[in-house]
């Protein structure tokens, strides 16, 4: 069985999506070929040969983009068994099944890749047309293999961290646990783990970060939702992490409310190479954070703020800056609140311009006023669309993300903050106050940060 695992992005990493199952179907007698689009050229021999062609989607700009290679792939291979997985696979099943999906895989899909290749394998003629019989979301607990990343791109090929102008490192990427324990109402994850989460073994990751090492990793990302989910889990991970690879750092994404009531195991994180964390805040209006059942409050933000100060750790905070609910005030409210924090060298540009997305199955549907708001769903988009109530917000939204796609990764943060300043006040036709930089102009202590921004 000749099996091509496809990936479109995610985010400068190299994916875990690709190497994890990559590792089971060989295990399981497939010939494996994976290909990541972000920085490969599809081959159409590869494709022309296989039995099965499954695209990876972990994100909602990865589905867009595996939706506009399907028909390339039909092309080259037009009895070639098509299947898509990942987190947005099964919220989007039926507009993938009218492209041609074969096999929708949702949750944990190993297993049921595995499962695929098998049944693939000893099918009588005609079966492949036959009705799936994996589940299309499966939250089962599973074998973890460790991650075969052999035939991937190079980690010089991914983002780096960036630890000032002149001092870069490459980044490898692995996940210790998937899915949430959370409902966060326009989280994507809520519909498919609705709750729940799965931890991926100790030794699997240990294993999985040194061979990323022995390819030149200097840092690694853990990519999980909530890194704190499974504290038991995580805590014992990263000092593990730390005894083998003392000179290594790390990243990982923590939920505000866990970063209030696991205070305590900061400091845990921040002496085994922990160099930032990155939290979705969202918002600092407390209605915003209501309708996203978000479960803490803007002085618990700050709380944060200060204790990782404190620590000697570096908060990476991100948003959904434009919403049914955001109004011209509270933009600026949450502009000021940055400033006042002396936030501002710590927020990627591309935080300014993130516009809510609704996709199927969201628990933003729950909300009558999300109902009333929403235009029927377009598969195309792959989301429901919605417009402002306030025209002025909606330009606002335009001009900012103009100046988000136009700022460089190696520019000033406090340059783009100024130009969003001055938009936003522009929008609530107010002159815009003279910003009183802290520490003035002079040169500031880098923030450490990678290369490719965060955004879904």
């Amino acid at each position: 069985m000749r099996v091509v695992l496809l990936s479109t992005y995610e985010l400068g990493r190299q994916p875990f999506g690709l190497a994890s199952p990559a590792a089971r179907l060989i295990d399981a007698g497939a010939t494996v070929t994976c290909c990541d689009l972000a920085v490969q050229e599809l081959d159409p021999e590869e494709i022309t040969t296989a039995d099965l062609v499954a695209f990876y989607l972990p994100m909602h700009t990865a589905t867009r983009l595996a939706t506009g290679v399907v028909a390339q792939v039909k092309q080259l291979n037009p009895t070639a068994h098509l299947c898509f997985y990942g987190l947005y696979a099964s919220v989007n099943e039926r507009y993938l099944r009218s492209l041609g999906a074969g096999t929708v895989l949702g949750g944990e899909f190993e297993d049921g890749l595995v499962a695929l290749v098998q049944r693939l394998d000893t099918a009588t003629a005609g079966a492949d047309s036959a009705p799936q019989v994996e589940p299309v979301i499966s939250l089962a607990r599973q074998h973890f293999a460790v991650p075969d990343r052999h035939g991937l791109p190079g980690l010089e090929h991914y983002a780096h961290l960036v630890l000032g102008p002149d001092e870069h490192r490459l980044v490898g990427y692995t996940e210790a646990s998937r899915g949430c324990k959370h409902l966060c109402r326009h989280c994507p994850i809520v519909p498919v783990y609705n709750g729940r989460f799965r931890l991926v073994p100790q030794d699997v990751v240990l294993e999985d970060i040194a061979r990323q090492v022995a390819a030149g990793a200097q840092h690694i990302t853990f990519g999980d939702p909530d890194f704190l989910n499974g504290p038991g889990h995580a805590i014992p991970l990263v000092e593990a992490f730390h005894q083998r690879f003392p000179a290594l750092t790390y990243d990982v994404t923590v939920k505000i409310e866990h970063l209030v009531k696991l205070t305590t195991l900061l400091p845990t994180l921040r002496d085994t190479g922990c160099l930032f964390v990155t939290s979705a805040v969202e918002s600092v209006d407390p209605v915003i954070l209501e309708k996203f059942d978000k479960r803490h409050t803007r002085q618990e933000f700050e709380s944060v703020v200060a204790r990782f100060r404190e620590l000697g750790l570096t908060l990476n905070p991100t948003f959904v800056t434009f919403t049914p609910w955001t109004t011209l005030d509270g933009y600026i409210d949450l502009l000021r609140t940055l400033l006042a924090l002396d936030l501002v060298a710590n927020v990627s540009p591309i935080q300014y311009a993130i516009r809510l997305l609704i996709p199927a199955g969201s628990r933003l549907l729950e909300l009558p006023d999300v109902q009333a708001l929403i235009e029927p769903f377009d598969e195309r988009a792959l989301a429901y669309p919605w417009t402002h109530s306030e025209p002025r917000v909606d330009a606002l939204y335009e001009a900012v993300r103009i100046i988000a796609r136009e700022a460089s990764t190696h520019g000033s943060r406090r340059d783009v903050f100024d130009q969003v300043w001055c938009a936003a006040h522009r929008a609530a036709q107010r002159s815009a106050p003279t910003i009183a930089w802290r520490g003035g102009q002079g040169p500031q202590t880098p923030i450490p940060f990678l290369s490719e921004a965060w955004f879904c």
